[in-house]
This record gives C-alpha cells, sequence and structure tokens, in this order.
C-alpha cells in the first residue's frame, strides 16, 4: 500500500487520502491477494505515518491478525471510503475470465460493506483516434461509449460510476481540457 496525502497550498492536508493498492494478477500467485483488498478497506492494514505510508503485501501469504501492521482496532479515517478502480481503455476487452472473475469478487465484497465504487477508464486518447484529436468529444465518442458499456457489463458496475480520462504521460505542460475531465471524476468521487 502506499498513502498520498495532498497538501494544500496554505498549509495543511486536504480531507482525503488516496490509497495505491499494488495490481491485481489473474493468477493466484501474483498480485494482491482480494482478501487482503478486503483487510485494507475495512482498515485493517497499518501502513504508517507521514505524507507517504506504505505496507507491504506478499501475494504468497494472507494478512492474519498475527501480521505485523496488522492494526485490530481501525478508526473511521483508517477504512477507505470509496473504491476507485483504474484500468486502460483497451484493458477490459482483452482481460482474462479469471481477472474479471477476481474483480467481480472484489466488487461484491465492496457492496456488502456499502463502500461505493467508480472505475476510471485511463488512456481514452490512445483508444479513440476522435477523442485523441479533441478531448472535447470525448462524451460524444461511440467508440469511448462502447468501451464504457462493456466495462458496465463485463463487471456490473452502473454506467454513471465509470469515468473516462485522458492521462498525462508524455506532456510537458498541462492542458485544461484533460484537467477538467479528470477534476469532473476527482468531485463525483
Amino acid at each position: 500500500i502506499k498513502t498520498h496525502k495532498l497538501k494544500k497550498c496554505s498549509g495543511g492536508h486536504y480531507p482525503f487520502v488516496f490509497t495505491d493498492l499494488m495490481g491485481l494478477e489473474a493468477e493466484n500467485s501474483g498480485g494482491i491477494i482480494p482478501d487482503d483488498i478486503n483487510k485494507a478497506l475495512k482498515g485493517h492494514c497499518y501502513a504508517g505515518r507521514g505524507d507517504r505510508m506504505q505496507m507491504q503485501f506478499n501475494p504468497l501469504h494472507v494478512i492474519t491478525k498475527d501480521s505485523l501492521r496488522y492494526k485490530e482496532n481501525p478508526k473511521a479515517s483508517d477504512k477507505v471510503h470509496c473504491l476507485v478502480t483504474i484500468l486502460h481503455a483497451d484493458s477490459i476487452s482483452r482481460m482474462s475470465d479469471k481477472m474479471i472473475e477476481k474483480l467481480k469478487t472484489i466488487r461484491e465484497k465492496v457492496k456488502k460493506l456499502k463502500i461505493p465504487q467508480v472505475i476510471v477508464l485511463t488512456k481514452v486518447d490512445q483508444a479513440c483516434q476522435i477523442v485523441s484529436e479533441d478531448l472535447k468529444k470525448i462524451y460524444y465518442s461511440r467508440k469511448i461509449r462502447e468501451k464504457v458499456e462493456v466495462c458496465s457489463i463485463a463487471l456490473g458496475i452502473s454506467l454513471n460510476a465509470i469515468y473516462p480520462v485522458k492521462n498525462y504521460h508524455a506532456e510537458i505542460t498541462q492542458d485544461d481540457n484533460t484537467n477538467t475531465i479528470i477534476l469532473m471524476a476527482l468531485r463525483d468521487m
């Protein structure tokens, strides 16, 4: 787990934290174990102190109450209040059935915990030439709409909980259209 707090220009931090978990893998021999994700969501995984907190997951060993960084009685601030799954726009159609089942299993556990969940579809500019040329057409693109629908059907999440966004990856300056789409998704979370 890596946890990031966002600093305010005026000092202090914003009242939310981003927690980044290592990726899932279809096979059980790699990636994070879904039961460990469940424990992290409930706040049982103590990651440390400071602006950047870290905890290592071992894909071969599930976290137990005897684990070094297991937190028996987590506070509300230790718990996850919204699960955000990041997927490449082109990845959902290429995902194995095992991976989709793993994501669905996690989604069902999150649903039982009554934690809101959203999906951020990244790299939409690489998935659609029209959007690559004009990001303002992201919500008019048939191809992006299809990607969102495939994701919704495959993972069982409503269309209005899937946010297509463009990543910053090669740009050296910020773009208002890219920022707007990212901030719209963040605001809704």
